[in-house]
């Protein structure tokens, strides 16, 4: 298997287009795009199907990080209001991209609305041949994410230096 692409719910979606391409970097693939609950088409016969009869339409954008993993942007036209983080909740709970300029990416996600949730952290502070470094934050819509400092393998892989 190979990761293609993470769904995203926002608020905003120029907000969330500028987020995620001025402070993470991304390219967009597919600008903001209406989409209205139809079924002549693929896609909206897809979108009855998964969103449900009524679902009053949306906006889309796509986006593509540098190593081609799709972000796909969501504006519901009725939405609630941004979910509060519950731990214990089984589902997904965050994404990661990875970065070597922590401190220039995190001023750029509070420049554009995004929260620091912690210090950055180091996974092995007691041993210097292993720098891996990881922070939390979210998007300006509360989405969690994370930056590594360093590739997934890199991070956890008992035999890594």
């Amino acid at each position: 298997m190979k990761m293609n692409h993470v769904g995203l719910m926002v608020g905003d979606m120029d907000k969330a287009v500028e987020f995620y391409t001025k402070a993470l970097g991304l390219r967009i693939v597919m600008n903001n795009t209406k989409v209205q609950e139809e079924r002549e088409t693929a896609i909206g016969r897809m979108c009855v199907a998964v969103f449900g009869e009524g679902f009053k339409g949306f906006n889309i954008a796509h986006l593509v990080t540098t190593d081609g993993i799709g972000v796909e942007l969501f504006e519901m036209k009725e939405r609630q209001e941004r979910h509060e983080v519950d731990f214990s909740r089984l589902g997904i709970f965050h994404f990661c991209l990875q970065t070597d300029d922590f401190e220039g990416a995190i001023a750029r996600v509070e420049e554009y609305g995004g929260k620091v949730r912690m210090d950055i952290m180091r996974y092995h502070p007691e041993d210097d041949s292993k720098p891996a470094k990881m922070v939390y934050l979210e998007d300006p819509f509360g989405n969690l994410f994370e930056f590594y400092s360093h590739t997934y393998e890199e991070t956890y892989a008992t035999d890594y230096s």
